[in-house]
């Protein structure tokens, strides 16, 4: 059996669908809850790692000193062409270390069911080929990629964020929105907060809802295609 070793960033930050729908596909998943002060281990024999979300900058040692561990595990799996799979934080850390460059607080918040473009470049990618030319995902993030790894595959776009999907080399993926979250992660948001922000939080669901039918097809697609990836690292 395949084995992804998994960091969480934040109690509310698991590996949710994605994970259920690796785990269907017979990919076992060792969730390391950095957090909470779980330590990440130094020598993994993984067959590949998965970086998830947290409300940090790639960088942040002060408030999440793992994240320094966290960056060597990916150069690591990037050296050794190990699979890796970054979320919204997870997908910055891997920009960032093979290159790029990620920004706080940048250009315009993204927030719910954002509409996403897949580009050109996406036609022959293991993952993303073939798929809808539109398709939506939750977003909740400030910070951006504002540039991708030196020979990174620019592979989907979205109106306010340009670095929504990369490819680092053959089998290194990082993503700024979340296909681990459904409808229920936008209700589960705080309403106060977010109607300080200016959003309509019922709106925000609503339109969660009516996208999620044909959001998690294509996300459950993506991580079936990633477990073959996995199984055949």
């Amino acid at each position: 059996m395949s084995r992804l070793l998994v960091v969480q960033n934040h109690r509310g930050g698991g590996p949710g669908r994605f994970g259920d729908w690796l785990t269907a596909e017979g990919v076992a998943l060792d969730v390391v809850h950095a957090y909470a002060g779980a330590p990440l281990p130094r020598r993994p024999d993984h067959d590949g790692v998965v970086v998830l979300g947290g409300g940090y900058l790639p960088d942040d040692d002060a408030r999440a000193p793992w994240l320094a561990a966290t960056r060597a595990l990916v150069a690591k799996a990037l050296e050794r062409g190990a699979p890796v799979f970054g979320i919204c934080l997870g997908g910055q850390l891997l920009a960032q270390v093979a290159g790029g460059t990620v920004r706080g607080a940048h250009g315009e918040p993204e927030m719910g069911s954002t509409p996403l473009t897949l580009r050109r470049e996406a036609g022959d990618d293991p993952l993303l080929r073939g798929l809808p030319e539109r398709v939506t995902a939750i977003e909740r993030h400030v910070d951006a990629i504002t540039a991708l790894p030196p020979g990174a595959v620019w592979l989907m776009a979205s109106e306010r964020c340009p670095y929504q999907a990369f490819r680092v080399g053959e089998r290194a993926w990082g993503v700024q929105f979340h296909p681990e979250a459904g409808a229920d992660r936008v209700r589960a948001w705080d309403a106060g907060r977010l109607r300080a922000q200016g959003l309509d939080p019922v709106e925000l669901c609503r339109r969660a809802e009516l996208d999620e039918p044909a959001s998690e097809a294509v996300w459950h697609e993506v991580a079936r295609r990633f477990a073959s990836v996995v199984a055949g690292a």
